[in-house]
């Protein structure tokens, strides 16, 4: 008889001609050969799974599957053939064969694995399933066409998850909390610096309008007066930028202090929050080990306790955090003032070194205008001289009261000496006469200028002549002496 299949069905012949399975969609059936229709569509299998983590926590897996032969694969239609057609897809016999298989490898994969692991890894760990079921299914010429993992329950009396996310939900409205507090602290603080760098910027254009309309007054002036005009300007346009520099200063310094204040809140309170966040951990972890351990000894019992390690946990974690984000804002609040401090001090050394760069430069420019009035004020003499080098000179010694001066440093030293002066005559007679008398008179005024020589000599050294050269007047006097 000639047989056609369906469009979701298959033809398995056996028998004579035939060495083992001939599969088509329509054939010619001859004697002493059997044909056996089979379904190749795929069918939905539901299932819940009843699992144990590597903590031995337990929990239902909610699947459906969607599985059918692989038509795609000539060798697998055999197989399925051969072992799964002779039965109904919908029969205890298949659903029983594809239950064990997804139980089976789901449970040895969930015993590998923590809970976190698989709550967290929800997609990982559906595809690990997927695969190691896949492998199996082969075997029987079967495919996974679709599956779907539900999510994970709880096994009554072991409600793991629905505490979790009753933490989660904790977790997440104390965050919203700090975030709504940093919200509002950063908006605070920001409209608080935009006002001080208005002031700030305002008082800086005001300061610089002012030294260029110093500067600008001072050109003026060095223009109609001389040197000493031009240095005067130049001490008071000093003294304006030193005195408007001790303004600025003050003022900064005044806003610094303010930002440091708030910053050592801050800084506070950013090391109280990591405090908190650390000391959650640990309490976590150390919450998680006694409760493994309580639920290893009595498992009834453990969940009771564990509820109530949890509750007391959170208490102690949320009154710790709040301890924790005050210290945390301390502790923000010094760093930014440290940095203040910083930025402060160096904007001082700033404007200090500009300050001395710009006395040096005003210094150089008087040294260079002096040297100027100079040297036309020695050319213009020149000039008047007729180039006459000697004459130039002593006019400016003259007018610079160079001898007098020289006659003053004179005087001065030799009184610093206190030298004892004598004065003598050899008698102060006219010339005249002439002959031998006139040379007696010259030897006996040479007689008469020994006394006064020796006693002079006597007063500046100490020394006395020798006898033989005569006495000294008052003699009985100095021998006294």
């Amino acid at each position: 008889m000639y047989r056609v299949a369906n469009a979701w069905e298959y033809l398995a012949i056996t028998g004579f001609g035939i060495d083992d399975i001939r599969l088509a969609k329509k054939a010619w059936i001859f004697p002493g050969q059997s044909c056996t229709v089979f379904d190749v569509s795929p069918v939905n299998y539901t299932f819940e799974v009843q699992a144990m983590s590597a903590e031995k926590l337990p929990f239902i897996l909610p699947a459906v599957f969607t599985i059918g032969p692989r038509v795609d694969d000539e060798a697998s239609l055999l197989t399925y053939a051969k072992l799964m057609s002779a039965h109904d897809k919908l029969s205890n016999h298949c659903k029983d064969l594809v239950s064990g298989i997804i139980e089976g490898e789901t449970r040895v994969l969930a015993a590998s694995m923590t809970m976190e692991q698989i709550f967290k890894g929800t997609k990982e760990f559906k595809q690990q399933v997927f695969e190691k079921v896949q492998l199996e299914l082969n075997q029987f010429g079967l495919l996974i066409y679709n599956a779907n993992v539900k999510q994970l329950v709880d096994v009554p009396g072991h409600e793991y998850f629905s505490y979790l996310g009753k933490k989660i939900q904790m977790e997440a409205a104390n965050k919203a909390k700090v975030d709504g507090a940093e919200a509002t602290m950063n908006g605070e603080v920001g409209a608080k610096m935009r006002m001080g760098q208005t002031l700030q910027n305002a008082a800086k254009i005001d300061a610089e309008t002012k030294i260029i309309s110093t500067q600008r007054e001072g050109e003026g002036k060095k223009e109609e007066i001389r040197v000493k005009t031009d240095v005067k300007v130049y001490e008071n346009q000093r003294e304006a930028v030193l005195e408007e520099a001790n303004a600025e200063l003050a003022k900064k310094k005044a806003g610094w202090s303010k930002e440091a204040r708030v910053a050592e809140v801050e800084a506070a309170k950013a090391v109280a929050l990591r405090d908190a966040e650390l000391q959650k951990e640990v309490e976590r972890m150390n919450a998680l080990t006694r409760t493994e351990k309580l639920k290893a000894e009595h498992l009834s019992k453990a969940s009771v306790d564990y509820e109530t390690k949890v509750q007391e946990a959170n208490w102690e974690l949320y009154k710790k955090q709040k301890a924790a984000e005050a210290i945390l804002y301390e502790k923000e609040k010094e760093a930014a003032a440290q940095k203040a401090i910083a930025d402060a001090a160096f904007y001082s050394r700033q404007k200090v070194a500009d300050g001395e760069l710009y006395a040096k430069q005003k210094e150089a420019e008087g040294l260079m205008a002096v040297a100027q009035a100079q040297g036309v004020y020695v050319k213009t003499l020149m000039d008047a001289f007729g180039g006459n080098h000697s004459a130039t000179r002593d006019y400016l010694m003259i007018t610079n009261r160079m001898f007098q001066e020289m006659a003053k440093v004179n005087a001065e030293a030799v009184r610093g000496l206190q030298p004892k002066i004598s004065i003598w005559t050899n008698g102060g007679e006219a010339a005249g006469g002439g002959g031998a008398g006139d040379a007696m008179k010259e030897v006996a005024g040479v007689y008469k200028m020994l006394p006064p020589l020796f006693k002079t000599v006597y007063e500046q050294t100490g020394m006395t002549p020798p006898s033989w050269m005569g006495a000294l007047p008052d003699s009985n006097h100095l021998a006294s002496d």
